[in-house]
């Protein structure tokens, strides 16, 4: 069975959580449904929130928190 692939819509800094004091939107293994932030996506002190646009289940994170990412590279995949 193929995965889905939640893919960064623009380049920038990739982080779990929308602060460093509270819980990631999205664990490993959650559920996800397609209006599900997952992430936030920070671009020159802006922040963007990251749908998962699909809905599926066992939700694994390809990039860590804080990593940089480019248009396009895969986010995470989840099983439909």
């Amino acid at each position: 069975m193929s995965r889905l692939e939640i893919r960064s819509p623009l380049p920038g800094t990739f982080y779990r959580a929308s602060s460093p004091d509270t819980p990631p939107f999205k664990a490993d293994g959650d559920a996800v449904a397609g209006g599900d932030t997952i992430g936030l996506i920070e671009v020159m002190k802006t922040f963007q929130q990251i749908p998962a646009g699909l809905d599926g289940k066992n939700i694994t994170f390809l990039v860590d928190n804080e990593e940089p990412v480019m248009a396009g590279q895969i986010i995470a995949e989840v099983d439909p």
